[in-house]
C-alpha cells in the first residue's frame, strides 16, 4: 500500500478504513483507500494528557474529524500508538463513555489497534507495508461487513413494509437521485461489491450515483466480493440499496 499522492482521484481506489495515529501531543488521521493512504487531518492537544479537560477536548476533536467519513459509510477504524503507551486505551475508553453510538447498534464502527507511529508519510508507508497491518485491515473490514450483512438480512426478512431493499442500479437511482418526500422510503445504505464496480460497463453512471449518495448522506460501502457479505450481495445482483421509512 503506497502513500503517494495520485495524479487522478480514481487511482486511489475506494475507501477501506480510517487510520488514526495517536501520539503524546498530537494525532494524525488518514484515509485508507484500496490503493493509497491519504492524510486527512492533524490535531494537537491544547495542554497535556495529564489534564482531564485537555484530554477530553482532544478526543472530542478526533471524533469530530471521524464523523464525515463515518457518515459516508466507512466504519473500520485502526488506531496506531507507540509501544508502552496507553493512548489507544484512553481513546477507546472515551468512546465507550461518551459515544456509545460508535460501539452499539446496526451502524456501529469496528475498532482495531496496532503498535507503531502513524504521524508522517514515511511512518505510515512503513506501517502499511507490514503483514500485520494488512491482516488487521482484513480482520477489521470483515467484522464491519458482518455488521452490514446482519442489517441486510434483517431488512430482507422483515415483515414491516416500512423497510425495503432495492436490487438494481436503476432502482437505486430512482430513489437516490430524486428528492425525498416525507412518508416515502429513504435510502440508508448503498452497498456494492468491488467486482461489481470493476466489471460494470456503466462506471461513470455508477460513480455519479455514489457521489450523489454520499452528498445526500447515504452511507456508501464497497464490499470485498469474497467476504460473506460480498457473496450475499453478489447473490442479489452485486448492488443493493437498503432503505428505511422514518
Amino acid at each position: 500500500m503506497n502513500t503517494f499522492k495520485p495524479k487522478k482521484s480514481y487511482k486511489r481506489g475506494y475507501p477501506v478504513a480510517i487510520l488514526a495515529g495517536l501520539e503524546e501531543t498530537h494525532a494524525v488521521l488518514w484515509k485508507v483507500f484500496s490503493k493509497v493512504v491519504k492524510p486527512e487531518e492533524a490535531l494537537s492537544i491544547d495542554g497535556t494528557r495529564s489534564n482531564p479537560k485537555a484530554l477530553y477536548n482532544f478526543h472530542e476533536a478526533i471524533i469530530n474529524v471521524l464523523r464525515p467519513t463515518l457518515k459516508e459509510g466507512v466504519g473500520s477504524i485502526i488506531i496506531a500508538s507507540p509501544a508502552r503507551t496507553n493512548y489507544t486505551q484512553e481513546f477507546v475508553n472515551h468512546i465507550r463513555q461518551h459515544h456509545a453510538w460508535l460501539t452499539q447498534g446496526p451502524n456501529k464502527a469496528t475498532f482495531s489497534e496496532i503498535t507503531g507511529s502513524a504521524s508522517t508519510q514515511s511512518q505510515v508507508a512503513a506501517l502499511t507495508r507490514t503483514s500485520e497491518f494488512h491482516k488487521l485491515i482484513s480482520q477489521t473490514t470483515s467484522e464491519e461487513t458482518e455488521n452490514l450483512l446482519d442489517l441486510l438480512e434483517k431488512r430482507l426478512n422483515t415483515s414491516n413494509r416500512r423497510d425495503a431493499v432495492l436490487f438494481s442500479l436503476e432502482e437505486a437511482e430512482n430513489l437516490i437521485l430524486k428528492r425525498h418526500k416525507p412518508g416515502r422510503p429513504k435510502p440508508e445504505y448503498l452497498l456494492l461489491t468491488d467486482k461489481y464496480l470493476l466489471g460494470t460497463h456503466q462506471k461513470n453512471r455508477l460513480h455519479r450515483l455514489m457521489q450523489i449518495a454520499t452528498n445526500k448522506q447515504v452511507k456508501t460501502r464497497i464490499v470485498n466480493a469474497e467476504s460473506s457479505a460480498g457473496k450475499r450481495i453478489t447473490q442479489l445482483g452485486g448492488i443493493v440499496c437498503i432503505t428505511h421509512l422514518e
